[in-house]
């Protein structure tokens, strides 16, 4: 692996990825450009007005028209440049994309998650279609869904907040206790990819690992079908302390 691997970002495999990308290198490029600015006219400055060019020292406020008006352009170009084209760009694609639900009739996979100290549960509704139910599937750690669908995750906690974060799809949400977070995405490539938590969550936060297995829609129907073998392991709807789940319909 070369050293521009190792601080390249992770694949995209999402089709609204690229989103965030392109706003954090539009965020970086500016950056860079002003600091650039801010070292030259630091470094500039003080090569132009050192003791050895200037005898007799000149007392300045800041408050002469023409510094004023430096002041006021710069701070526009700033505010303009940066924090209203960022906050425009991340809304529109929040508003556009990101909260862009799937509709009710869309055939898309629903997801329960429900995290805690320190797994991620994973919930597919069974054969009868139907979340909290007997037949539904259970994981732990690892996450299947097809290629090509758009999958949408109702999320919550079981004992302090989380974070559920897919880097690949670059999308994240909070698993809060006593609350439903959703969050969508439609992946582009299958393959292996790393699931984490990306809110401190205690002291072994970095057990919070869990693997997405991204397969075709042929591949994730068999594994469906042997998973529902094995649906009632686990699913005793009398033992509240191992079985969880809600209705989707009810959030």
């Amino acid at each position: 692996m070369s050293w521009l691997d190792t601080i390249s970002p992770p694949d995209i495999i999402s089709t609204n990825g690229h989103l965030i990308d392109s706003l954090f290198v539009y965020t970086t490029i500016m950056a860079c450009i002003f600091f650039f600015f801010v070292c030259l006219g630091l470094f500039g400055f003080s090569y132009k007005y050192s003791e050895k060019r200037n005898k007799v020292v000149d007392y300045t406020y800041g408050n002469r028209k023409k510094q004023l008006k430096a002041t006021l352009v710069i701070g526009l170009l700033v505010f303009v440049l940066i924090d209203l084209t960022i906050t425009w760009r991340s809304n529109n694609d929040m508003i556009n994309e990101f909260w862009n639900f799937p509709k009710p009739d869309e055939d898309i996979t629903k997801v329960e998650v429900l995290a805690q100290q320190w797994m991620w549960n994973f919930r597919y509704a069974g054969a009868d279609g139907e979340f909290n139910t007997g037949d539904d599937v259970l994981t732990n750690h690892d996450l299947h869904i097809p290629v090509g669908k758009k999958v949408e995750f109702r999320i919550t906690s079981k004992d302090v907040i989380h974070s559920l974060f897919f880097p690949n799809a670059r999308i994240k949400v909070d698993a809060m206790p006593g609350r439903i977070s959703r969050m969508w995405f439609e992946p582009t490539k299958t393959g292996i990819y790393d699931i984490a938590c990306a809110e401190m969550c205690g002291t072994n936060h970095y057990k919070m690992q869990a693997k997405l297995y991204v397969h075709t829609q042929e591949e994730f129907n068999e594994w469906l079908t042997e998973a529902q073998q094995l649906a009632t392991i686990g699913n005793d709807t009398d033992n509240l302390d191992n079985f969880w789940g809600w209705k989707w319909g009810d959030k």
